[in-house]
């Protein structure tokens, strides 16, 4: 199954509904929930939501079409991960702000508010990137979705080093201001 695209092993695991084919494509991107959710809980916590994300990921995927299912999930992760909190901080009865989330999370993608679904931003962010000037739109891609350092980026496009920040920079603040619009 290794020879298999992210969009196979969907397409199987959804009209087969074979488990071999979710737990193939999750193995793939567990580091990445677990890296996830380690910004969130400690390693114990950690593993215990790699697991209960994936129990989700067996109902969502077939609820979703979804088109980048590293982006999909990466969302999925965070979400889950702040719902967790959310619920934890509310028996302790504490009131939950947005403030009492880590810094390092990037603010592009809401989650569940202002009656907006999951899909409906992940939709919205993908027109958005659209719209994106070409370079900014691959500088973007590479830095944030497939997680390159500026200069892999830099080699991968043939851009200079500068060039890539600035793509970078713009096309993150553009995109915040389309999917503004789109909220």
């Amino acid at each position: 199954m290794q020879d298999l695209t992210d969009a196979d092993l969907i397409r199987e695991y959804k009209s087969s509904g074979g488990m071999d084919h979710l737990a193939a494509l999750y193995q793939r991107y567990m580091n990445l929930v677990y890296g996830v959710c380690l910004r969130y809980f400690d390693e114990a916590a950690s593993k215990d939501a790699v697991m209960q994300i994936f129990e989700e990921l067996i109902v969502k995927l077939q609820q979703h079409e979804v088109q980048n299912f590293k982006s999909w999930l990466h969302v999925l992760a965070r979400n889950h991960c702040l719902m967790k909190l959310r619920s934890m901080k509310m028996k302790e009865g504490r009131q939950v702000s947005l403030e009492d989330r880590p810094l390092m999370e990037n603010e592009e993608i809401a989650h569940h508010e202002n009656g907006f679904s999951l899909e409906d931003n992940l939709q919205a962010m993908e027109k958005c990137m659209e719209r994106l000037p070409e370079e900014q739109q691959k500088s973007v891609q590479l830095f944030y979705i497939q997680e390159k350092s500026y200069r892999e980026v830099a080699v991968l496009t043939g851009y200079e080093m500068k060039k890539v920040k600035s793509y970078i920079q713009n096309g993150k603040r553009n995109l915040k201001i389309c999917m503004e619009q789109h909220a």
